[in-house]
């Protein structure tokens, strides 16, 4: 309330209080209209109040909704961040188990079932498009020796050795799987017989080469390998393939090992 209007209200009291105005014929109507003023001015007071209440409790609300859904933002992203480092983990689970799945767990090389399933998308392909496969068996001469004079361990890093050594000298789309001990399976595509002649020939002269350093005194320790080869017939199952190649393996072995034999049927 203004001071102009709390002036006149004052004013209007006073007239009322006073006796010499008792007797006014407007005395009365002036009263009633004081009365009612002061009681609307109550009423207006106490809206106002209500007003200023809501709107203070709005604001709490406002403030509290505000803070309430910035916890849920916060909470939401952590949730992501979560998420996401679960979901690089699970793919990296999911990886390491096709890795285990299809690959040899000391070389690194693949396993049987990969070079299973390499080989007969491969011979369909080779049957389908008339195109040349070859397979190439390795067997390491005399492994067991190594095993017997170093031990299993140096067993097993001369594996991991020749197996980087095989893979090292194939070639761009070529497949060098471990088939089991010290056996060891080429994945020749578009590779007549002549040609992986050639390639496996080279692949013996780099395991002649290499040194697998077992020795304590220092003396090299270098290995030879028995290879047999055979090349994918249309009308076969490839496994059929792979028998030939371990037959001209044997033939390989019982000549006196260190040398490639070919499949003759």
């Amino acid at each position: 309330m203004s001071t102009r209007e709390r002036a006149l209200l004052e004013e209007v009291a006073a007239l009322l209080e006073a006796p010499a105005h008792r007797d006014h014929p407007l005395h009365a109507a002036l009263e009633r209209l004081y009365h009612h003023h002061l009681e609307q001015r109550d009423r207006l007071e106490r809206m106002i109040n209500i007003a200023d209440g809501f709107q203070q409790s709005a604001q709490q609300d406002l403030h509290a909704t505000r803070h309430q859904l910035e916890r849920q933002r916060r909470r939401q992203r952590k949730l992501s961040r979560i998420a996401d480092r679960f979901q690089d983990l699970l793919h990296e689970r999911n990886q390491e188990l096709a890795d285990a799945s299809t690959q040899d767990p000391l070389t690194g090389l693949a396993n049987r079932r990969c070079l299973d399933d390499h080989l007969a998308s491969l011979a369909a392909g080779a049957a389908r498009h008339g195109r040349p496969l070859s397979l190439a068996m390795i067997d390491i001469d005399h492994f067991k020796v190594i095993n017997d004079r170093h031990g299993h361990v140096a067993g097993d890093r001369a594996l991991v050795a020749l197996a980087e050594s095989l893979r090292d000298g194939l070639r761009e789309g070529d497949l060098c799987g471990r088939w089991g001990g010290e056996e060891f399976l080429l994945v020749l595509p578009e590779t007549r017989l002549d040609q992986a002649k050639v390639l496996v020939a080279r692949l013996g002269d780099r395991l002649r080469a290499l040194d697998l350093a077992l020795e304590d005194q220092g003396r090299p320790t270098s290995v030879t390998a028995s290879i047999g080869l055979a090349e994918y017939r249309p009308d076969e199952d490839y496994r059929a393939t792979i028998h030939r190649a371990d037959q001209a393996l044997l033939a390989a072995k019982r000549e006196g090992r260190d040398r490639t034999r070919c499949d003759a049927g």
